[in-house]
């Protein structure tokens, strides 16, 4: 398998280890243990701390605790723990989905843009991939129609994502359904990465259901790392039917082997309390969209965006005459503040901004970023001034 550099990664590697103000993050704000225990009865946290501090620490039950699998199938529609398969991140539920279902010279759709690992791996591993672009004019939003005129009777898998990273846009229920449908006319399979899942925003769209729930063909891939605000646990997973996750385990023994046993019986502690947990993420995604609403009403001659419709992300574009990873790097190493290149999405003029940042440092971020935006405006006039003719 030959891949790509993987331009947002080796980016983001580059500066969120020592920014201030990362307001690229494509996550909710991160809770600690602390925040975890906190979400159990006064009475009870005493007792799981004890259980905790005092869990060895071998090897876990490689597919993922029964007690995990059991709770994470009662988030979808007549599934069992065996449908379910933990992985390391939803990074490695995908990576394990591609190889086991595609050979080299299948044909793939797969939206655009995206995480680059959605049509990068299927390009690694031979295949040929077609991309289903989310449209631009007038907001971000997907067209069905136009994935019926890339899907072909030689089709084997739909990669789709939503909400979307990095734009925000969603599939309908109907469209979703739509998806599946033409899916199912061609025999393909349909892989839902399902990041952002239960991330609502105020104002925005209705969620779909999962993947999963729509048929034998539909495949939900969930994490811990965006909605739960978890991703230090690295925990993800797979919700597919027959046996599809059994023999993804088999191929994951040549990988990971097994997820981590601390990180499962935090996992089960979020997700047995997550109504708490979508409750806190409620708070701060309502809170930084109202400040990053005013935020690009007041600076609209310079940048803009569409709020996201789900999820937590965004592309802004903005109006100076400079790439976007020149103006990134820039932002991150003289103003200590992360926004995404929008080259690394194909994207030129674009930034990617997250609202699951706290909200003091999401705030500050974006006079951070004001003061680039300044800077930059008031040099191009400068120069577009002593460019001018003399009278």
């Amino acid at each position: 398998m030959k891949l790509e550099t993987f331009a947002l990664e080796r980016w983001m590697t580059k500066y969120e280890s020592w920014v201030k103000y990362d307001i690229a993050e494509s996550g909710i704000l991160p809770l600690n243990i602390d925040d975890l225990l906190g979400l159990l009865p006064a009475g009870e946290r005493a007792s799981a701390l004890e259980k905790l501090t005092g869990l060895r620490l071998g090897y876990s039950e490689a597919p993922g605790t029964h007690e995990l699998r059991s709770l994470l199938a009662e988030t979808y529609r007549d599934c069992a723990p065996e449908n379910i398969l933990v992985t390391t991140g939803a990074i490695e539920a995908n990576f394990l989905l591609f190889n086991v279902l595609l050979d080299p010279g299948d044909h793939v759709v797969a939206c655009y843009p995206a995480y680059q690992q959605l049509y990068s791996v299927p390009r690694g591993i031979g295949c040929e991939v077609a991309l289903w672009r989310v449209r631009s004019k007038d907001g971000f939003r997907f067209d069905v129609g136009d994935l019926e005129r890339l899907v072909t009777p030689r089709t084997r898998l739909i990669v789709v994502n939503t909400p979307h990273n990095p734009t925000g846009a969603m599939l309908s229920e109907a469209e979703l359904r739509r998806v599946y449908a033409l899916a199912e006319s061609v025999g393909a399979m349909v892989l839902c990465d399902e990041a952002y899942r239960w991330l609502t925003v105020p104002g925005g769209d209705p969620f779909a259901p999962p993947m999963f729930d729509l048929g034998p063909r539909g495949i939900s891939v969930g994490t811990l790392s965006k909605p739960f605000g978890l991703p230090g646990l690295r925990l993800g997973w797979i919700a597919a039917h027959g046996d599809l996750a059994a023999r993804c385990w088999a191929m994951r023994d040549y990988v990971s082997l097994s997820p981590g046993r601390l990180s499962d019986a935090l996992a089960v502690l979020a997700v047995r309390h997550r109504e708490k947990i979508f409750e806190r993420n409620r708070a701060i995604i309502t809170a930084n969209l109202a400040t990053a609403k005013r935020w690009f009403a007041e600076r609209a001659d310079l940048i803009s965006w569409q709020p996201p419709r789900g999820g937590l992300l965004a592309l802004a574009r903005y109006h100076l005459d400079i790439p976007s990873l020149e103006l990134a790097n820039r932002l991150a190493e003289r103003y200590n503040v992360m926004l995404a290149p929008g080259s690394a999405f194909g994207f030129e003029h674009h930034l990617r901004i997250g609202i699951g940042q706290d909200p003091a440092v999401f705030a500050a971020g974006l006079d951070q970023a004001a003061a680039c935006f300044a800077e930059l405006a008031a040099s191009s006039s400068s120069r577009q001034g002593s460019a001018a003719p003399a009278e």
